[in-house]
């Protein structure tokens, strides 16, 4: 019964430092798409009929401001707290969604994001907090 408790328990740890890790890296990424976009580089693919019209700059604001924050709570999962877990997921998902409505500037990056997200909102969902104690 003890095996089991310490598997489950060094699991949870390293789902939890998994996402911790891949939300430092989303949120990494987060800050230098938004740099790129700030500073109007021509990498930023424009996409012309597109439903959600938005300033490139705008984008990068959100970005970097998302990026910082994902940084934050990354770093704070490390320390496996509830409000970290709650945070990481929320970030996660609104990572998702800005990833989601850049798709026409910049298509490649925005899916492989986006499927990042999902990996890192897995992660924390599928631990439960009685693991972590």
């Amino acid at each position: 019964m003890t095996h089991r408790s310490e598997t489950s328990e060094a699991m949870a740890g390293g789902l939890t430092i998994f996402a911790a890790v891949m939300l430092i890296i989303a949120g990494i990424f987060g800050v230098f798409r938004g740099i790129m976009a700030i500073a109007e580089d021509d990498i930023f693919v424009n996409a012309p009929n597109y439903i959600f019209k938005f300033d490139v700059t705008g984008w990068g604001w959100i970005h970097l401001i998302v990026g910082v924050v994902a940084i934050l709570v990354g770093l704070s999962l490390f320390k496996a707290a509830l409000w970290a877990r709650i945070a990481g997921v929320v970030i996660a998902a609104l990572f998702m969604i800005v990833n989601f409505l850049s798709l026409p500037y910049y298509p490649f990056w925005s899916m492989i994001l986006i499927a990042m997200d999902g990996f890192i909102i897995w992660a924390l969902c599928v631990v439960r907090q009685k693991d972590l104690a």
